[in-house]
């Protein structure tokens, strides 16, 4: 394994493997790795910061250091909770095989017989419970073929007691499988934090994490992860919030700031005190929506879950007809032991999970299967341009004054009545002011904003406007004539403008430009590639602006000067034309559009709503992860439509070996079982190549 010392002190050492260089699930089995060696006191790993924090024996220092130099990754064991799923599928199978073998074999036949009616008590109810709820389900299959058994018995129970015993082992085989996959996604998330040092009137006291309560006081040192949301009481620190917000960078918290769960203290020392209780952390409201997101089926998931229920009357027919015809109760048993509907109903779900545990791992946040299907088969994205496709830090490009007016007065004006609010647009203005030493004075009055069109002030008793076009022109109803309205196009041809005006008269302009991200041409190509057939950006800005963007980096399609709420209206447009539509953004502005949208993706760095309401987010700033999420999806249904092929093709054989004779149910029974969670374990398997 690859690390350098980055602090040292006698029996302690912190190591760096590189920030993300270590997955959630490498995480706790490195530390694990750590406290199995001979010396190593506690061990501490992030998944986050890529450092490794532990206290040991000096004398064995050389020793832990050796063995950490020859640590493969991938061949580390996975973590206790994995070890848990293990062991209570081997032990749930080693009870089936055993208990099996023994009724068998020692029991009398009477008894044996007189158990065998007793145990299929439990398959005959859940079979007459479907009936009486009007479902003709895999549960009245399986009774079915539980009975016949039994009837067709010598005496002993064999037949039935076997019929029962495979069963039950598909039964154990889809628990373990589906839980597997899904505690892998949950692990994504999962904080694995057993104690906390808590502040009490005689000092720190270590205590288990079930013991917080609110109002509590906790000390999180530089190094460790926050366990519980809270509010800092005392201290300040540098704050690493990737696992949550994306940032790539640190964020400096003081007295007062809040801070959450799964986040780490990458410099400093906090006192917090806690706000929310265990499992109330926003971690574990994520951890929470992967329950939820398993009613967010793909509708390629639900169609073929419906389809297997409806082969289960085709499966009584085939069986009625088979006695029919050949007068072998083996024969007819077959058709009741293999269905269809048990593979198809369990490795799609794990298939869907696998894909979200994936995206996860490539810090993509996905809310349920549908919208994965909904990306896979997207022809359309929609861009929003600013923080999207641009670095959303605009600059002052130049300030053009209006005959007779001064430069700096403008720009004084400008920043003045900027200054009170937070946008990038008047952070710029005010940077601007500052980088030219150019001071203002309060003098104004009433101030107004007017959300995504600009701010009014009063000077003197003068009504003073600044915003877009639409604002200071149109509604505001500042003069202009064809002269000047042509000398401003020009003016501002290629950048986005703001204007100023008094009582009616233009004052100045001001103009921005917004480079577009490095790579955001890059992903333009990449998404073509991917079958993305109409790639879109809108924004608010001029035409001019945008037609710049736009072909900078290889977009044939934009809509300038888009008011909020015709953001979302646009979105609805393409979905009437039949496009199945990715809408990307981050804004409050942007909200309305990512729910209209079939997949509504938020940026990491996006304003809360816009991460609330979206179907995925993005938590990383590289937009590349969005061609990622793509090949996820479509390699989802890819596999999805591969299982379906490969479990109609085998049961349709094992029928087909049945009803020739050539196998009996019992053996039919046990490939139709085995080949399932085949099948099923296949579905988990990444969907793309390992690129860590």
């Amino acid at each position: 394994m690859k690390y350098k010392i980055i602090h040292e002190l006698p029996g302690r050492l912190r190591l760096s493997c590189g920030r993300y260089a270590l997955s959630p699930v490498k995480t706790a089995a490195v530390e694990q790795f750590l406290l199995a060696i001979d010396g190593v006191k506690t061990a501490r790993v992030s998944s986050i910061t890529g450092n490794i924090l532990f206290n040991f024996d000096p004398k064995v220092k050389a020793d832990i250091l050796d063995q950490l130099d020859g640590l493969k990754l991938a061949g580390l064991p996975d973590p206790a909770f994995f070890h848990d799923l293990e062991g209570n599928f081997q032990n749930k199978l080693f009870g089936l095989v055993s208990f099996h073998l023994i009724t068998r074999y020692l029991l009398p036949a009477p008894i044996r017989m007189m158990y065998t009616c007793r145990r299929a008590m439990r398959f005959i109810g859940k079979g007459l419970r479907a009936l009486v709820s009007g479902r003709l389900s895999v549960e009245v299959l399986d009774a079915a073929a539980v009975t016949a058994s039994i009837a067709q018995d010598t005496g002993n129970g064999s037949a039935g007691s076997m019929i029962m015993f495979m069963l039950t082992l598909s039964e154990i085989l889809e628990e373990y499988t589906h839980k597997k996959s899904k505690d892998a996604l949950a692990a994504s998330f999962s904080l694995n934090i057993d104690s906390v040092w808590k502040k009490t009137d005689a000092g720190e006291v270590s205590v288990p994490i079930s013991q917080i309560a609110l109002g509590d006081l906790i000390l999180v040192r530089s190094g460790a992860m926050i366990p519980l949301d809270g509010e800092i009481f005392q201290g300040e620190g540098l704050v690493c919030q990737a696992s949550l917000t994306g940032e790539p960078l640190p964020v400096l918290k003081r007295e007062g700031n809040a801070v959450f769960a799964g986040t780490v203290v990458e410099e400093g020392e906090l006192t917090i005190k806690v706000t929310s209780r265990p499992d109330e952390t926003r971690i574990e409201k994520i951890v929470s929506i992967i329950d939820e997101s398993e009613g967010l089926k793909a509708k390629m998931q639900n169609r073929a879950e419906r389809l297997a229920d409806s082969i289960v009357p085709f499966s009584f027919a085939g069986a009625a007809l088979a006695m029919l015809l050949t007068g072998s109760v083996n024969k007819a048993l077959a058709f009741l032991m293999v269905d269809y509907s048990c593979a198809i109903k369990l490795s799609i779900p794990i298939a869907v999970l696998s894909a979200m545990r994936e995206a996860a791992r490539r810090r993509i946040f996905v809310k349920g299967g549908k919208f994965l299907e909904a990306i896979a088969k997207a022809d359309t994205i929609i861009f929003d341009k600013t923080g999207t496709l641009t670095e959303a830090k605009p600059s002052i490009a130049k300030v053009v004054p209006i005959a007779g007016e001064n430069r700096e007065k403008v720009l004084s004006m400008a920043a003045c009545l900027e200054e009170h609010f937070p946008h990038s647009v008047a952070n710029a203005v005010v940077r601007q002011a500052e980088a030219e030493n150019i001071k203002h004075r309060e003098e104004h009055s009433k101030l107004e904003y007017v959300v995504a069109h600009g701010v009014a002030a009063y000077y003197a008793k003068s009504r003073v406007v600044l915003g877009s076009y639409h604002f200071v022109f149109e509604d505001e109803k500042t003069s202009l004539s064809p002269t000047e309205k042509a000398w401003i196009e020009k003016e501002t041809e290629g950048y986005s403008a703001i204007y100023l005006a008094r009582e009616g008269k233009l004052l100045g302009i001001i103009c921005f430009t917004d480079p577009p991200r490095k790579d955001a041409a890059e992903l333009i190509a990449e998404l073509r590639k991917l079958g993305l057939s109409k790639i879109v950006m809108i924004t608010g800005d001029n035409d001019a602006a945008a037609r710049l963007i736009a072909k900078k980096i290889g977009i044939d399609e934009y809509h300038a000067e888009v008011l909020p709420q015709t953001k979302s209206d646009l979105v609805k447009q393409y979905r009437d034309k039949g496009h199945t539509v990715i809408m990307v953004g981050d804004g409050i502005n942007d909200a309305p559009a990512l729910a209209a949208a079939n997949a509504g993706i938020a940026m990491t760095n996006g304003c809360d709503l816009a991460r609330e309401i979206a179907d995925l987010v993005l938590l990383s700033d590289n937009l590349s992860t969005l061609c990622g999420i793509i090949e996820i999806s479509k390699g989802l249904l890819a596999r999805i439509s591969r299982n379906y092929r490969n479990i109609m093709l085998i049961n349709t054989t094992l029928l087909a070996l049945s009803l020739g004779g050539a196998i009996n149910p019992e053996t039919s029974a046990l490939i139709h079982n085995l080949s399932t969670f085949t099948i099923s374990a296949s579905s988990s398997r990444p969907y793309l190549p390992d690129d860590e």
